[in-house]
């Protein structure tokens, strides 16, 4: 893909004061809560109102969007509002007819990203359009696909791109409904730093509770925007009800939220921060001298279990290792979902290199 600068046009034109601002309820229900929802957020800092017109869900029998009658309501949004629209299409005919109702912006969900096929169909339908395509990162951790999907967008010569970080699922129980991986997000920033990209912590929190800190994390991590759902009565919201909040919260949010400088030239403040980097860089380099005797420690298990004949893994012992260690970082202020990701990658890397000196 060319230099990403080109595509950073449609967010560079908007000339805004704060970060992108796309809200809406997650899914369009009937024409009187798409206006009233609208009509609330009508004289805000909110540039695009969303709402699902299809909607893909996990089991058959589930609610699946209003369709196509639910692009009438967005139009009406429009032409009473003056607000611009947004919605998720999955297929050609959801693009046809999106851009028949000239819905603005459209977007890609993660469950069509994991899909080349689905991606590049899309990317035929919208060839040439000017519209604003954003998309969606896959459902699991994958940069090239992510990446990829993009690439396609692009190839196809739609020059208005942008990415949406929502999370990625995991089997393990965390406090997320998704979990922000937050280091790709960053990776995904430094491969493209000029490609917009915006945060959706309702689909990363699934809890209205934790929306804010999710968005204030995403403004540090200089995020473009975000995209937050909202019904004025998200508890008895046709979908996803628990991670909507109302308009009003919306409003409070957004007014706490806190935009911060992304640097300071004041001298002091560059001198404090070069030598608190520079004692990062010391530790790092002792991790990884640590972690490399730990895996030379591993090969002389490993050689040892060869030897005897016994088999690598050692359930109960790395059991006891997780436990203990989640408590000791407790006690050095570090979250047991940090340790779990961190412990969980040393043992896999440790059992590589013992299966590596048994095998050989």
């Amino acid at each position: 893909m060319e230099n990403s600068k080109q595509m950073r046009t449609w967010l560079d034109d908007m000339k805004l004061d704060h970060p992108l601002v796309i809200a809406g309820p997650c899914s369009a229900e009937t024409e009187e809560q798409v206006l009233r929802i609208a009509n609330e957020l009508k004289d805000t800092d909110v540039n695009y109102y969303r709402a699902g017109i299809w909607k893909p869900r996990t089991r058959p029998g589930m609610f699946e969007g209003v369709g196509a009658l639910g692009l009438k309501w967005l139009q009406k949004v429009k032409s009473e509002t003056g607000m611009k629209t947004c919605t998720e299409v999955a297929n050609a005919a959801h693009v046809k007819l999106a851009l028949e109702h000239d819905v603005d912006l459209l977007w890609i969900g993660a469950r069509s990203t994991v899909s080349p096929f689905i991606m590049q169909e899309i990317a035929d339908a919208l060839e040439g359009t000017d519209k604003i395509v954003l998309v969606k990162n896959p459902v699991n951790p994958d940069l090239a696909l992510w990446l990829g999907g993009i690439e396609r967008l692009y190839t196809a010569g739609i020059k208005n791109l942008g990415a949406i970080h929502r999370g990625f699922s995991t089997y393990e129980k965390t406090k997320y409904r998704n979990i922000p991986e937050w280091q790709l997000a960053i990776e995904f920033q430094n491969k493209f730093p000029d490609l917009p990209l915006i945060n959706d912590p309702s689909h990363i929190t699934g809890n209205r509770e934790m929306i804010f800190d999710v968005s204030q994390t995403a403004l540090d991590l200089n995020f473009d925007g975000l995209m937050i759902e909202t019904h004025f009565d998200p508890d008895n919201a046709w979908s996803d009800a628990a991670q909507q909040v109302t308009p009003s919260k919306l409003i409070q949010i957004m007014r706490d939220l806190k935009i911060r400088k992304e640097s300071d030239t004041e001298a002091g403040y560059n001198t404090e921060l070069s030598n608190l980097r520079a004692q990062i860089d010391v530790l790092d380099s002792q991790l990884i001298e640590m972690l490399g005797k730990r895996m030379k420690i591993s090969d002389a298990i490993g050689a040892l279990k060869k030897q005897k004949n016994v088999a690598v893994l050692q359930s109960n012992r790395w059991n006891a290792i997780l436990g203990n260690m989640i408590l000791e970082g407790e006690t050095k202020g570090l979250s047991e979902e940090f340790v779990l990701k961190m412990f969980k990658a040393i043992h896999q890397e440790s059992i590589n290199h013992q299966e590596k000196i048994i095998n050989s």
